[in-house]
């Protein structure tokens, strides 16, 4: 006796119904709910997303792998989970992994693309994009979110990226990748808790509009690649410069004391950085997710709009 295979992912029926109808969509990741903020704020943060976009009248998808199925969509008991199990954090390598064994998985920028691409939503929203590490010339430890836009025709909305990364290594990758980088409403390349970073970028938009319209000719002109729209923290909602600068110098130099390295080193920064900034950091980091929402909602109007 066979048993049946599992599915390869699972679109949940509100999710397929607003993809078949044409209605907008945009796909949310689950690390930053399961890894990137306390319980229970975590739990709240996630129905907060996801209301927002409802309230823009636009389908959420949250993406995560449950019991071994990648999922594009969660319903109530799916957000309670990936709010407060465990869960190992997924990148696209490791959903084969977790189908094989029938674990569970919170999924990184890059799992989170390729499966919102799968499923045919075309535009997520994130809180930071993963980059290039500082030291990579000699470590090699660069984010898979990098590779995947490269291949994979999604239009992430982020607060471009940590300023515990090298940024100027993130740009000429994605530059080398030829994703496209574009700023709304900016020309300086914003760094997640801070609204600019020391680093221009050649492209700026006004509108959501402008985002689709850049969608749809990528589109026509066969280019397979992802879009990062680079949406920064309003100016009076960033954190303080310098405290911002001060605490990252400490977390680096912390850092080097521990003897962290690889996958080790981010989580170890950030987890610093919160606590050093007495929660500070991570307040921040809940206004500019709940920005990209909001952007994200805007852009996946416009994309309907154009059919």
């Amino acid at each position: 006796m066979t048993t049946a295979p599992h599915p390869a992912y699972l679109v949940s029926a509100e999710v397929a119904e607003a993809l078949e109808s044409g209605r907008p969509v945009v796909a949310l990741e689950s690390t930053i709910i399961s890894h990137g903020l306390p319980r229970p704020r975590n739990h709240e943060a996630a129905k907060e997303f996801e209301q927002i976009l409802r309230d823009a009248d636009v389908t959420p998808a949250t993406i995560a792998v449950l019991d071994g199925i990648p999922q594009i969509g969660l319903d109530c008991d799916g957000l309670r989970r990936i709010a407060e199990e465990d869960l190992a954090k997924a990148s696209v390598r490791d959903l084969p992994m977790l189908a094989a064994v029938g674990a569970s998985g919170a999924t990184t920028v890059a799992a989170t693309a390729h499966l919102a691409s799968l499923a045919g939503v075309r535009v997520f929203a994130t809180g930071g994009l993963g980059g290039v590490h500082r030291g990579a010339g000699t470590t090699f430890d660069e984010s898979a979110d990098l590779c995947t836009l490269a291949v994979t025709p999604v239009t992430v909305v982020s607060a471009g990226v940590k300023s515990v990364l090298d940024i100027a290594a993130t740009l000429e990758r994605l530059e080398t990748l030829s994703v496209p980088v574009v700023g709304y409403r900016t020309t300086v390349f914003p760094s997640f808790w801070l609204t600019e970073s020391a680093y221009t970028i050649d492209w700026s938009v006004e509108s959501a509009a402008q985002v689709a319209a850049i969608m749809r000719s990528q589109d026509a002109l066969g280019h397979g690649q992802g879009i990062v729209v680079a949406n920064p923290i309003p100016r009076e909602q960033q954190w303080d410069p310098t405290e911002h600068d001060r605490v990252l110098i400490e977390a680096l130099a912390a850092a080097d004391v521990a003897g962290m390295h690889g996958k080790a080193v981010t989580p170890f920064l950030l987890s610093y950085i919160v606590h050093a900034s007495e929660g500070r950091s991570l307040e921040v980091n809940l206004d500019l997710a709940r920005n990209n929402v909001r952007l994200a909602a805007q852009i996946a109007i416009e994309w309907s709009a154009l059919g």
